[in-house]
């Protein structure tokens, strides 16, 4: 499934679906505490990205994308 042009598309890796949501994460070791990175994902890809941040202790926010 491609997204139109210009829409966000997941961020894993090979996807061309459109992202409905943000993973929002920070690695402690060189972010403020603050600060958040951001990874957009599709239905199917959140919880595998999701599961990747976590066990690094990086996962902050699970937010729908706007």
């Amino acid at each position: 499934m491609t997204g139109p042009p210009g829409e966000p598309i997941c961020s894993a890796r090979g996807c061309t679906a459109p992202a409905v949501w943000e993973l929002r994460w920070n690695n402690p070791k060189i972010h403020t505490p603050d600060r958040r990175k951001v990874w957009l994902a599709c239905e199917e890809h959140r919880p595998t990205l999701g599961s990747f941040l976590s066990a690094r202790g990086f996962l902050r926010e699970t937010e729908p994308h706007a």
